[in-house]
């Protein structure tokens, strides 16, 4: 039998590192936008737009409450009228610096390879795998591509499964749906 040797002084000296380690260096501003999804979050810092996250229905929302809000910072007014012609049908890709407030170099290599997908078109999770040159970490592209922090930005929802079906999406399935189909009717 394995006994836990870890105190609680070893545990909590842990996590105050991990948050340290894991906590943004420079601050985040966060804005709102509507769509005909519900509305968007969306957070930028100096570098760049951090994330675009349905305010409702959303999974893996980050942790908002040290974030600033600011309706004039340039990338959150960039972003929501980007987004604003996106959904109008005048916008078929975004021209954002993009700048992530997490992720791994894997999740970052799968997020990138997801803004090669064209508008209006799909790809297979499998696919993806084989972009990124390792054809075997399908279920991990998976993984990676439901923590993409950039809703329709990096189109995460243009991937479906090996048979052309409609698998998951961190923003809701009937919202991949929607997202699909106004693809395919402004391509």
């Amino acid at each position: 039998m394995v006994q836990n040797r870890l105190s609680s002084n070893t545990i909590s000296t842990f996590n105050t590192v991990f948050q340290v380690l894991t906590k943004p260096t420079t601050p985040l501003f966060q804005s709102h936008c509507t769509s005909p999804l519900g509305d968007v979050l969306i957070a930028a810092n100096a570098h760049g737009l951090a994330g675009v996250w349905f305010v409702e229905g959303q999974a893996h929302m980050p942790d908002t409450s040290c974030w600033q809000t600011n309706d004039t910072h340039p990338t959150l007014q960039a972003a929501a009228q980007q987004l604003a012609e996106y959904f109008s049908g005048q916008r078929h890709s975004f021209d954002l610096p993009l700048h992530p407030i997490s992720g791994t170099p894997f999740q970052r290599s799968v997020w990138q390879a997801l803004q090669r997908i064209p508008y209006g078109h799909t790809c297979t999770y499998g696919d993806i795998a084989r972009n990124i040159g390792n054809p075997k970490a399908v279920r991990a592209v998976g993984a990676a591509i439901g923590q993409n922090p950039h809703t329709i930005v990096v189109p995460c929802h243009r991937v479906v499964g090996a048979n052309g079906s409609l698998t998951g999406f961190a923003g809701g399935l009937e919202r991949k749906i929607f997202l699909l189909a106004h693809e395919t009717a402004h391509a």
